[in-house]
């Protein structure tokens, strides 16, 4: 065979092969000066947490104002407020008067308010005192059971909402959201022993309490798991002229299952691109025929998993998980509220190991997980969305000059026939998935600080250090030093870049499986 054929064959060979290599890369091309709009924020108005006791915490509240330098969450939500560890009700005097106790909830809103996070009231659950029941859950037993009077029920939530008018004033109160109970539709050893007309009463006399001190607070529900109700909450709403301002409800990226305190039935990670983003979609559409289409979606509930021992809460996949769904979600919904932001959580009673697949966006002792810096890089990027066509990445500018652009790759890795409980306990190593080569146009003339931060595989990642640890179920000081130093979200790269009167920017960046990057372009000053 000749020379010419020999190079031939390889030229056709190699042609043949460039698209499957190519095909592996992505593109991403930003025009700064293609705004977009400004950026959606539903990531971070609500953040969740266990209840309302744990905030009355010395750590509890720490952590809190961490996140909230870090993230911006703007309100949070709670269990347990109304909860017998919270000494709201103690029932009646020997005069017949309503025995009312706000000490313990004055503590946690004060603390709340001075660092600058609102309350998303979730009223619930039942004082023992005005208790039909002895039903309770979870090991703080929160009460689930209907009020023996619903006008007592009535009466109570009046006081209280008139109690915070009077502390904070009204335009205060006014931007509070006030959410009646908790996931009513698991009523079988679950948040409600009752049916759901008897929610809807509950919600009803709740409603009109709130209302009854001023009309422009705002009410909603049925705060129901699974993205249920949402059409029977609007039509009960309208046949029975309820107020009803707001619609909330719950979603988790597992296929099946509501509440499992302990992880002890193997929870799977769903392999359905469209879980979580799904059950958004399907409510707002409910919503659009309704006959109350404007009203407002809060996702009160959201994660991988809704067991509070699931290790996909602390690995590495989660930043990249977060950010996808959040993505997916875009406007849908006004707010996706994570549950939650620390493992300071005791539904199964206080935890004996200090990784275990807690919801928090950090442990115990305050060590951030990687799913924390998905919210801090978020928190990072300028108010000024840029168009975009890549799926997952965002692109904004400050209009100062600065650009952001936040990317990242999601791949589900869980094997077939394998829980999370079994596989996210392991040391992951990822895989390649090319480069990602990133052109920016549009900028000014001149110099700029680029900063690269990450997360993903060992970078940000103090779970998988965890494990290198040999996964212990205490911590000696030394070691949450270590795990802190290791996952402390700053830059991981900073560099001196130039930009040419073309205004053109390029880089490339290796990308692996759930690798999630932040670059920040700062014009010199």
């Amino acid at each position: 065979m000749s020379n010419k054929k020999i190079a031939a064959m390889l030229l056709g060979a190699l042609v043949a092969c460039a698209p499957l290599s190519w095909a592996q890369d992505r593109v991403i091309d930003v025009d700064v000066k293609a705004v977009k709009g400004k950026l959606n924020q539903t990531f971070n108005l609500t953040i969740g947490a266990g209840r309302a006791n744990e905030g009355l915490r010395a750590d509890w509240q720490q952590q809190l104002a961490e996140i909230k330098r870090d993230a911006g969450f703007k309100n949070i939500r709670m269990h347990g407020l109304l909860s017998d560890d919270m000494g709201v009700y103690g029932g009646t005097d020997a005069q017949g008067n309503e025995r009312y106790n706000f000490q313990y909830i004055d503590s946690l809103f004060d603390y709340l308010l001075s660092i600058g996070v609102k309350p998303f009231v979730e009223l619930g659950f039942m004082p023992q005192a005005m208790a039909s029941g002895s039903q309770t859950i979870f090991w703080w037993r929160g009460n689930v059971t209907q009020p023996s009077s619903y006008e007592k029920w009535e009466k109570l939530i009046k006081a209280l909402t008139q109690h915070w008018t009077e502390r904070y004033g009204r335009e205060e109160v006014a931007s509070w959201y006030f959410e009646v109970w908790n996931e009513p539709n698991l009523n079988e050893n679950g948040f409600w022993a009752g049916t759901q007309a008897d929610y809807f009463k509950l919600y009803a006399h709740a409603a009109r309490g709130i209302k009854s001190v001023n009309p422009r607070y705002k009410v909603g529900g049925p705060a129901t798991a699974g993205a249920a109700w949402i059409p029977e909450m609007i039509a009960y709403c309208v046949q029975n002229k309820v107020p009803l301002d707001f619609l909330t409800t719950h979603t988790y990226g597992v296929g099946e299952g509501y509440l499992d305190e302990f992880g002890t039935k193997g929870t799977v990670l769903s392999a359905d691109d469209t879980a979580v983003v799904g059950d958004v979609l399907r409510n707002r559409k409910e919503i659009e025929a309704s006959a109350m289409p404007g009203l407002e979606l809060h996702y009160t509930e959201w994660s991988s998993s809704y067991t509070a021992s699931d290790p996909t809460h602390d690995s590495y996949h989660q930043a990249a998980y977060i950010l996808d769904k959040l993505k997916q979600v875009g406007n849908a919904a006004q707010s996706m509220s994570y549950w939650v932001f620390t493992d300071i959580f005791e539904e199964p009673g206080p935890r004996f190991e200090a990784f275990h697949g807690g919801f928090g966006l950090m442990n115990t002792q305050g060590i951030k997980k990687p799913a924390y810096f998905a919210y801090q890089f978020l928190n990072q990027l300028g108010q000024n969305e840029l168009a975009n066509s890549d799926k997952r990445s965002m692109a904004t500018t400050d209009g100062k000059g600065n650009v952001q652009v936040l990317l990242w790759d999601y791949t589900h890795t869980l094997p077939e026939k394998v829980n999370n409980q079994q596989f996210f306990i392991k040391d992951l190593p990822p895989k390649n998935k090319g480069e990602v080569q990133l052109s920016l146009k549009g900028l000014k003339k001149g110099a700029y600080t680029m900063e690269i931060s990450q997360v993903g595989y060992k970078r940000n990642d103090a779970f998988t250090a965890y494990i290198g640890m040999g996964s212990p179920k205490q911590l000696s000081r030394p070691q949450v030093a270590t795990l802190k130093s290791i996952a402390n979200g700053k830059p991981t790269e900073q560099k001196k870049v130039q930009v040419g009167a073309d205004g053109k920017l390029s880089m490339k960046l290796p990308l692996r499986e759930n690798d999630v990057y932040l670059l920040n372009l700062r014009a010199a000053k």
